[in-house]
């Protein structure tokens, strides 16, 4: 199953899943492209790293969602290399009707929080401010709806009282870096 990996970050979710990809623990995944918003992208480095195409397609002309000719663009260089299963991971845009038409059912997200509690942006924020016990992350299919698609899987995470958000922050990534990776093999061996 060839995945490409849309990020507008550093790529730490990305890099997860390329580490379970070299250990083989991918299931029959392959990551075939790396692609960002972004052109100092920390996603894109990885590419070198991991021996995998990373490219920057221009998103314009919208800041904040992928629509018009920014979303031409990455519907063509996701064609291109023939994807059959899209992951977000930290990919900061709304995306659209055109895109979401082009790849319905195959599209996945990664999102810090348990949806549907706190959906959006600053889940992990979203969540300390509330004061939570548990929060931790969901992967789910991407629909029109932010946040709003089917829950495929989640990983819970305790909040302990001597917790900080910075804490909470970086037990939420390491429960993602987990549960990301494992997902996707399991989706591989779902679609074979």
């Amino acid at each position: 199953m060839k995945v490409v990996i849309l990020g507008s970050g550093r790529g730490s979710n990305a890099e997860a899943i390329l580490l379970a990809q070299e250990a083989g623990q991918l299931g029959r995944a392959r990551v075939v492209q790396l692609l960002s918003d972004k052109p100092d992208a920390g996603i894109l480095a990885l590419g070198e790293r991991f021996g995998v195409p990373a490219t920057y397609v221009d998103p314009a002309p919208f800041k904040t969602k992928l629509e018009g000719a920014g979303e031409e663009r990455f519907v063509a260089a996701i064609r291109e290399c023939g994807a059959e299963l899209i992951v977000l991971a930290g990919f900061m845009r709304v995306l659209k009707p055109v895109f979401l038409a082009a790849f319905a059912g195959k599209i996945i997200n990664l999102h810090p929080s348990l949806l549907p509690a706190f959906p959006g942006l600053d889940g992990i924020g979203q969540a300390w401010r509330r004061g939570v016990k548990y929060a931790g992350c969901t992967v789910h299919g991407v629909t029109a709806e932010v946040d709003g698609g089917p829950i495929i899987d989640q990983a819970i995470v305790r909040l302990e009282a001597s917790d900080t958000l910075e804490a909470l922050t970086e037990k939420i990534h390491a429960a993602e870096h987990v549960l990301l990776p494992k997902v996707i093999a399991r989706l591989s061996v779902q679609k074979a």
